[in-house]
């Protein structure tokens, strides 16, 4: 009996110690590396149906669907990379979305704003459906770190009601820092 534990204990050592020298490397525009601390970097530009990059989606986003989008809450939040050299130059900040019929049929207009640590970005009203590129220039003082942690608020958005349960914003496909 104790040599049938200890054979079981010894494959799976050895099974353990296999796996332990594979590394698989991240995605480049995941996890780019930093030269000075070899710590990950986010990804400047996030595509909302990768799951490599869900955790840059912090609060607001439902679940992938179509493959390819994601409907938001009222209030959504992405954290994403910043451009190299953003620090001095400043960045272009590009929200792709869609603002779907029904919305525009029930709601009649919906405004979107975007705020970086507080410092609003500018809102757009969209009162026709279809898609947008809600883009806005952010100026080089909020992008002095690593990371942005953008907030984006619509003014209304469609409540839970019959058989979805959710509250449903503007479909989102991605959102990106681009440098200037």
């Amino acid at each position: 009996m104790r040599t049938g534990t200890a054979g079981t204990a010894a494959v799976i050592l050895a099974f353990l110690l296999a796996g332990c020298g594979r590394v698989e490397s991240p995605a480049p525009e995941v996890a780019a590396k930093q030269p000075d601390t070899g710590a990950a970097r986010l990804a400047t530009t996030v595509h909302v149906a990768d799951p490599k990059m869900a955790g840059q989606l912090v609060g607001g986003f439902h679940n992938v669907e179509n493959g390819s989008w994601r409907w938001t809450q009222r209030q959504f939040t992405v954290v994403l990379g910043t451009p190299a050299g953003a620090a001095k130059t400043g960045a272009t900040l590009e929200l792709h979305l869609t603002v779907p019929p029904p919305s525009i049929e029930k709601l009649g207009s919906l405004t979107l704003t975007a705020s970086i640590d507080g410092t609003d970005l500018g809102p757009e009203t969209y009162s026709k459906a279809g898609p947008y590129v809600y883009k806005r220039d952010v100026p080089a003082r909020l992008l002095a770190g690593d990371s942005a942690k953008l907030l984006f608020q619509l003014d209304k958005a469609l409540q839970p009601g019959g058989a979805d349960i959710r509250e449903l914003g503007v479909v989102v496909t991605s959102a990106g820092l681009e440098p200037k």
